[in-house]
């Protein structure tokens, strides 16, 4: 078995350019995940300079960690939407994600992309009794948006369940695949890509933002944060108004299908096949709950054995998940589009990161985008969300104060704290970190299946040299 991700098996992690030296530039994209590049692909043709900088190698973040669905039928999305703000508002979101797929078939198709693109047809399903009538009130309101869903009694491979119902027209795809055709569309445009460039500071100076990258600098008179877990923006913006979900995902060989499929009521269980291979994510929770991670995953496991399945390769994925399960796409300052933010997918990063795209580049052009609105980072937290958001501050702060009075956990095997460090023991080796996440100081956790130091209040992740692999911070751990 193999810990790492399926998407990124045959990755050429040699074939990239690292910045060296500084750089002025009109806009600088931050995160070459799959907003990042679908942004920089709708800008290809502008006369604009634009620099596109990640952290790590493309495709290596969320986008390359996600069970790649190009999907509308997104569990209870919908009445989601609808209790928390109207009909008009839950259509406009559900017109946001077909037109977000028909934007993703549209390049595959003019750009000739080999990504594995198939038409699929999507249950959402549920095996408890008091889901069904949601699911139904879900196909209804689907169905008034002119969709075509109906309910479904046939059997689904790896599936039990009491009630489903299903949509077609919707597809799955090699995510990683799709991005590296992405990437050398855009170099062939003459667009720079810097990899293994990390942006650790931004300032304001004048018309510019100066951002430290590496040991250089660019300068960039617009700012696109396209990554994961928005960095650079007050450290409280999120406890409020989202929280961390975590999930577990494995590839086994099966019989191939065309279908995907997921549970109406979290812990999500979400399936989807690659070719002869069946990908299948359980034991989602928030990132606060459940911090052993070695069980977590040897559960999954146990999950897939009980299916008669082996899994030949297993990894753990982030989402961010919003307080109104829609985005936060767009300008954090009013009347100002020269920061703006592409987050929150809700774990429908496909669809939503492409949604993303359309409506940046449409920003940085001075085009209006009939989404904007839908996506503003700025709009008003709806009065019917006051219990979200006291759930979501109880659980960042339940991850901190856990990770602070729990730091010695009893399954730790090869792990030493003393004072503010953490030594981890291999193979006559010791490894020396500090148990501080730089982001916000939440003690880590160390990682026994991945051998990373991993936070569990934001989600940052470090190497077990210390080395920071995944933000929000910017710093690393190593002691020296």
């Amino acid at each position: 078995m193999q810990n790492k991700s399926i998407w990124l098996e045959g990755y050429n992690e040699l074939d990239y350019e690292i910045i060296n030296k500084d750089q002025i530039c009109d806009v600088l994209i931050i995160g070459g995940g799959i907003t990042g590049l679908s942004t920089l692909y709708n800008l290809k043709n502008s006369k604009l300079n634009i620099i596109l900088a990640d952290a790590s190698l493309i495709a290596h973040g969320l986008s390359g960690h996600t069970t790649g669905k190009i999907n509308y039928l997104q569990e209870l999305i919908y009445s989601d939407i609808l209790k928390k703000y109207n009909y008009e508002t839950a259509k406009l979101y559900y017109e946001s994600q077909i037109d977000s797929i028909n934007k993703i078939k549209e390049i595959i198709k003019k750009e000739k992309i080999n990504c594995d693109l198939e038409k699929v047809t999507s249950y959402l399903y549920t095996n408890k009794e008091n889901e069904i009538e949601k699911i139904k009130k879900e196909k209804e309101l689907l169905n008034s948006f002119g969709a075509n869903i109906k309910e479904e009694n046939k059997e689904i491979p790896y599936i039990n369940y009491l009630y489903a119902i299903k949509a077609i027209n919707t597809y799955v795809f090699h995510p990683v695949k799709y991005l590296l055709a992405l990437k050398e569309i855009c170099l062939k445009s003459n667009k720079k890509i810097y990899e293994k460039t990390k942006i650790t500071n931004i300032l304001k100076e004048g018309e510019y933002y100066i951002c430290k990258a590496n040991n250089f600098k660019i300068k960039a008179k617009k700012i696109i944060i396209a990554s994961h877990y928005p960095s650079f923006l007050f450290p409280y913006f999120f406890p409020i108004k989202a929280n961390i979900e975590k999930s577990y995902i494995s590839a086994s060989l099966s019989k191939k299908r065309d279908i995907t499929a997921i549970n109406s009521k979290k812990p999500t269980i979400s399936i989807r096949y690659h070719k002869n291979w069946l990908i299948y994510l359980t034991n989602s929770s928030n990132i606060s709950n459940n911090i052993n991670e070695k069980k977590n995953y040897l559960d999954h496991l146990n999950k897939i054995k009980k299916l008669n399945l082996k899994a030949e390769y297993i990894w753990k994925n982030d989402d961010i998940i919003t307080l109104d399960k829609i985005p936060y796409i767009g300008s954090l300052k009013k009347e100002d589009n020269t920061f703006l933010i592409g987050t929150g997918y809700n774990t429908w990063g496909m669809t939503n990161g492409t949604l993303a795209s359309l409506i940046l580049s449409d920003l940085i052009l001075g085009k209006v985008n009939k989404y904007t609105t839908l996506c503003n980072p700025l709009r008003v937290i709806n009065l019917k969300n006051t219990k979200d958001i006291i759930i979501n501050l109880f659980s960042n702060s339940k991850g901190y104060l856990e990770s602070k009075i729990n730091k010695n956990k009893d399954w730790y095997e090869n792990i030493e704290f003393k004072n503010n460090l953490a030594i981890y023991k291999e193979k006559n080796q010791e490894y020396i970190v500090y148990n501080k996440c730089p982001h916000m100081g939440c003690s880590l956790i160390f990682n026994e299946i991945d051998k990373t130091w991993d936070c569990p209040c934001h989600a940052s992740r470090f190497t077990k040299e210390g080395i920071c692999i995944k933000g929000p911070s910017t710093k690393d751990i190593k002691y020296k």
